[in-house]
């Protein structure tokens, strides 16, 4: 989470030589050493070429180092493709080519060992909650944590690092610099810090929040082009138009995990003979409009072993998406169910999904219903996991 910073510094650090040259921070896509560049991928999303030169300056510096002074002199020969980069040099907009003066380098193998190590970090030291009150005089929320037992935790944001998660991604390393003002009950809120004994206070060092909503729908039509699905919202019932991009998690799942998804969201429904305590439709019914679901058969990947069941945390949830089958949008037909994932905002007719997950027709079978339309209750699809993200 802190790279974010990492490369900010470091851009500053080289922004000091004339005002033509720009510096450009990206992942590295290709190298071509015969002619002396590679592309990079700029955090923009724009392709950018960086030509090298004799004068060109290498440098390596490991994630979160703020000071170029302690950086490590390399050979151009030390790049590698998936590496994170700071090309610093004159900038041609209309062939988006920077002719380095210097290259900065983060290895992909020091960011995965970062990764790691801020992972276990925030599994040990993170909580995450739905924000249910906010003190400004105190500058503390209150947060209430998701699961069949829900706790209260105070945090204590004071002096901590405050971020927010960007509109269409729900990547740590593109959250933004935010402020307590930002804060808002409704808000998913992750906090990592330190706790007292019974976890129910938390003196956090490092806050990032955002506004998530999880949307039932069923496919209208498909714009791969566009990378567009168009749907129809379950519960307003009022159309949508669902962007996807590079980082949006699309997945079908198998049959096995969709059930235990519907056990998840209602414990209380049987899967045996489809009808629930209630006397609602159980796992195995279709939720109404929707074609029969399709895909692999059979336990998935992520199996009866890979999922936690009603208690498990987001993070599982996460993990047993990944595991799932991908998903392309020309799969998609016309009456689909569907799960999406996305930032919450004042226009509900456009959304950019962070996760697009069809094969839900056993979960969406189970959802309980207001007035004949489908309620997710607070149930949720936020994949805005508890750990750091490169």
């Amino acid at each position: 989470m802190k790279l974010w910073v990492s490369l900010v510094a470091l851009t500053v650090c080289c922004a000091q030589t004339p005002p033509a040259a720009k510096s450009i921070i990206g992942e590295v896509t290709s190298i071509d050493s015969s002619i002396k560049q590679f592309k990079l991928k700029g955090d923009d999303g724009t392709a950018y070429t960086i030509t090298l030169n004799d004068k060109t300056a290498f440098l390596r510096v490991p994630p979160d180092e703020k000071d170029l002074k302690k950086a490590a002199k390399i050979a151009s020969s030390e790049i590698a493709v998936g590496d994170r980069a700071l090309a610093h040099g004159p900038l041609d907009e209309g062939a988006k080519t920077v002719a380095a003066s210097t290259v900065v380098i983060m290895t992909k193998g020091d960011l995965a060992q970062k990764h790691e190590r801020d992972s276990a970090e925030w599994q040990k030291r993170g909580v995450v909650g739905v924000i249910a009150s906010v003190d400004p005089a105190s500058k503390q929320v209150t947060i209430t944590t998701r699961g069949r037992e829900p706790k209260t935790i105070t945090v204590d944001v004071s002096a901590a690092q405050i971020r927010r998660y960007s509109p269409d991604s729900v990547r740590f390393a593109d959250a933004k610099p935010s402020s307590f003002a930002d804060l808002q009950p409704g808000d998913t809120l992750h906090a990592l810090g330190d706790k007292n004994d019974d976890g129910t206070h938390v003196k956090a060092e490092e806050v990032i929040s955002g506004a998530f909503e999880t949307i039932a729908a069923t496919v209208d039509s498909v714009d791969p082009a566009a990378n567009e699905v168009h749907v129809t919202n379950l519960q307003t019932k009022k159309p949508m138009v669902v962007r996807v991009n590079p980082n949006t998690l699309l997945r079908r799942l198998d049959p096995t995990v969709a059930t235990m998804l519907a056990r998840r969201l209602r414990p209380d429904a049987s899967t045996s003979n489809g009808v629930g305590a209630s006397g609602a439709r159980g796992a195995g019914a279709r939720p109404e409009g929707a074609r029969p679901a399709t895909g692999p058969q059979g336990g998935g990947p992520a199996g009866a072993g890979g999922f936690r069941g009603g208690g498990a945390p987001n993070g599982d949830l996460q993990q047993v998406l990944e595991r799932m089958p991908a998903l392309t949008l020309p799969e998609l037909k016309k009456g689909d169910a569907v799960i999406i994932s996305s930032s919450k905002g004042p226009d509900s007719s456009t959304v950019t999904a962070f996760a697009f997950v069809a094969g839900v027709e056993p979960f969406l079978a189970a959802a309980p219903r207001t007035a004949g339309e489908v309620n997710l209750g607070s149930w949720s699809l936020d994949l805005s996991g508890g750990e750091s993200d490169q």
